[in-house]
């Protein structure tokens, strides 16, 4: 086995880490609001949204191109050195690692595709290579800022809704069957967490296939998706405890018809931006706005400000930390290079 080969191997096997702990970090996204209200126990949660992960990956591959559209991996970069190349993306890779597992033990629910996308712009940025300032704006930057508020927006006018629907049933039927619904909303949240997580890094491992010379990066190759697809099903079901309780708990008490709005409206925003923009938005950002904007009909001090404020500090550092981190992980790596 040459050099190149070994360390494509190495790479594309780092890739899938960072899915898998895509996937047990954001195993809460899905999952959380209708644990937290006893619509699904645990573990039928996981079970779900590990099985949906895995069918929602295989539904599409533009966020993946856009992933790929955001540095400049071609040939002019891999006439350095495969080496060169392929470092430029194990950095990116590192930097996203290194931020999810920090916020995963603070049971931060930051973002996993946003740790990546920060990685991906640090070892560009490190290394001199071309960033797609317009792709980032385009299609990172506004649906960034687009996501979280329809998110907001959307959750509040559906409870809104319902609310008003539902004035004048009672409560306790009303809980029962927003539980049964649930099951449908947490089906569609685990659906498009694969269809857009996922397909993050089937672009890195085309990224780093085209940086070995084993791709012309023109498709993402069917074991590329299935290979993704397993990896944030595995990581899913293995559980993120830690944020499902932030998610589930301390930004708002739920209940059915609040989760039930939450997670229809967060899960219509991922489709649309998947499908329609095919940006790569976070999940994270989306769901999380949506519980704060299903519980702020109650009221506005029903949210816990708090805990919202140290999430969208979380939010807004997520880019530049790993950004930061990959471009001190390719900066020591030249230490290594021929």
């Amino acid at each position: 086995m040459d050099s190149t080969l070994a360390m494509v191997i190495a790479v594309v096997t780092i890739a899938l880490v960072f899915d898998y702990t895509n996937g047990f970090h954001d195993a809460a996204n899905a999952i959380a609001t209708s644990v937290s209200t006893r619509a699904l126990t645990p573990r039928v949660a996981l079970a779900m949204a590990a099985i949906l992960n895995f069918v929602g990956a295989l539904l599409g591959v533009g966020v993946a191109k856009t992933i790929q559209g955001i540095i400049a991996i071609d040939e002019q970069t891999t006439s350095a050195g495969s080496a060169h190349a392929l470092t430029i993306v194990l950095a990116a890779l590192i930097g996203a690692i290194t931020w999810n597992l920090i916020t995963w033990y603070y049971g931060i629910p930051s973002s996993s595709s946003h740790a990546l996308i920060g990685g991906i712009v640090g070892a560009g940025l490190a290394s001199a290579t071309s960033v797609d300032w317009d792709t980032m704006v385009e299609k990172v930057a506004i649906p960034m800022v687009l996501s979280p508020a329809i998110g907001f927006l959307g959750a509040f006018a559906l409870m809104t809704a319902i609310m008003w629907i539902f004035r004048r049933a009672r409560p306790a039927r009303v809980g029962r069957g927003f539980r049964h619904a649930q099951t449908v909303s947490a089906a569609g949240m685990a659906l498009g967490h694969g269809l857009q997580d996922a397909q993050k890094t089937m672009g890195v491992i085309v990224l780093a296939l085209v940086a070995g010379g084993y791709s012309t990066g023109e498709d993402v190759p069917f074991w590329v998706i299935v290979a993704a697809a397993s990896a944030i099903a595995a990581g899913t079901y293995s559980g993120g405890w830690r944020i499902m309780r932030t998610l589930g708990r301390r930004i708002i008490d739920l209940d059915p018809p609040k989760g039930f709005a939450a997670e229809a409206t967060a899960a219509t925003t991922l489709y649309v931006m998947a499908i329609g923009l095919q940006a790569p938005v976070s999940t994270t950002h989306t769901i999380t706005s949506a519980i704060m904007g299903s519980g702020a009909t109650k009221r506005l001090s029903a949210v816990r400000w708090g805990v919202a404020k140290g999430i969208i500090i979380a939010w807004v550092i997520t880019i530049p930390a790993a950004a930061l981190v990959a471009a001190g992980t390719y900066g020591i790596a030249q230490f290594f290079l021929p």
